[in-house]
């Protein structure tokens, strides 16, 4: 029993590894260390609850309702998923590396922290290589997590839900895809 406990938490863990370190659709993620990040404590369906100051996009690619394909891979069965557009919003978007309030190992390059989700932000963008806390809550131990800047996106982030093309659980709210990393359906 205890062998097929183990071999069901791997297999879980393998269908959520990955989350959003790559900068090509296709290419496995690429971070500074040789470990990748456990996604098992990502909040794959998070609150519709939205940063305060984050505003709306006035003229979004895609329309909220309207559907996409995800271009990225920030979970695995992200890329090639559909997405309904829940929301839309003009932001900087930022890859960030930090090391999680809950001791685990750091992650580096995770795609996509906004502005509005940095602790005491002014209405400048940050430049890559700044120190930020993290107010963002995407996964296990981020919020309040001291970070650096890896990336910097000024652009429309979208709000998403959608199924796994791996199967499973559909994701609610899921937060952030880039509009670069979306296409028409």
């Amino acid at each position: 029993m205890r062998m097929q406990w183990a071999l069901l938490a791997g297999t879980i863990m393998i269908i959520l590894s990955g989350c959003g370190n790559s900068n090509t659709p296709n290419q496995e993620h690429t971070t500074n260390s040789s470990q990748q990040h456990d996604t098992s404590d990502m909040n794959h369906s998070t609150s519709s609850k939205l940063p305060t100051g984050l505003k709306e996009a006035e003229n979004p690619a895609f329309k909220v309702g309207s559907q996409a394909t995800i271009r990225a891979d920030h979970m695995a069965g992200m890329n090639g998923a559909t997405a309904t557009i829940v929301g839309a919003y003009t932001t900087t978007a930022y890859t960030v590396s930090y090391t999680p309030t809950t001791g685990e190992e750091k992650v580096n390059n995770h795609k996509w922290v906004i502005h509005e989700e940095i602790k005491d932000t002014g209405s400048e963008p940050y430049s890559p290589g700044t120190e930020v806390i993290l107010t963002a809550d995407h996964m296990k131990g981020m919020d309040g997590a001291k970070a650096t800047i890896d990336s910097v996106e000024p652009t429309t982030v979208y709000m998403v839900d959608y199924t796994p093309t791996t199967g499973g659980e559909p994701v609610k709210n899921h937060k952030w895809v880039t509009e670069s990393e979306l296409s028409a359906h």
